[in-house]
């Protein structure tokens, strides 16, 4: 196969006189040149450095991208885990009250679970835009993915003051409503 000197030469788009002058000062270029060094083409360098910006920039939108489905991921789980142990409040005459995003809620539950709620047993948890009760551990489990889906989980150690609770001679009256 011809080179395209010589193909241009025998269509007859260039002439001799031209190749040869072309063929010479690519010569001197390449004489003037000390050895080692490589003629940079200033295109080249672009379209490497467009390459490598380009690289970098597909880099952080997969980053972006692992995060939102780490994000989705973890939401699953809390919303499977939430769905498989939640407890039934359906039946519940007394309401409690909670704060959340600096509003106070209100959700009916029995006198048992307000009992639970208040020592710790129980949680309420944020989730789809519905709270819903959990038992202590599941509470724990979510708190581990994301702690702000859950809303009200009470310490257990203030509870269990034992022999030193200095109001422990002191019933609080049945009718009493916090």
């Amino acid at each position: 196969m011809a080179s395209l000197q010589d193909q241009l030469l025998k269509a007859g788009l260039a002439d001799e006189k031209k190749a040869k002058s072309i063929r010479s000062e690519k010569r001197k270029q390449r004489k003037q040149q000390p050895k080692g060094t490589v003629q940079v083409n200033e295109a080249e360098e672009r379209a490497r450095k467009a390459r490598q910006e380009k690289a970098e920039h597909d880099r952080q939108l997969n980053l972006e991208r692992k995060k939102e489905a780490d994000k989705k991921a973890i939401q699953a789980q809390i919303r499977q885990l939430v769905e498989t142990n939640r407890l039934n409040r359906s039946r519940g005459e007394t309401s409690y009250q909670f704060v959340h995003d600096k509003k106070i809620k209100k959700i009916f539950v029995d006198d048992k679970m307000v009992d639970q709620l208040s020592r710790g047993r129980l949680a309420v948890v944020f989730i789809n835009g519905e709270y819903e009760l959990v038992a202590e551990a599941v509470a724990r489990k979510i708190m581990e993915r994301d702690a702000a889906a859950v809303v009200v989980l009470h310490d257990r150690q203030a509870e269990d003051q034992g022999d030193d609770d200095p109001y422990a001679g002191y019933e609080i009256p049945d009718d009493l409503m916090w």
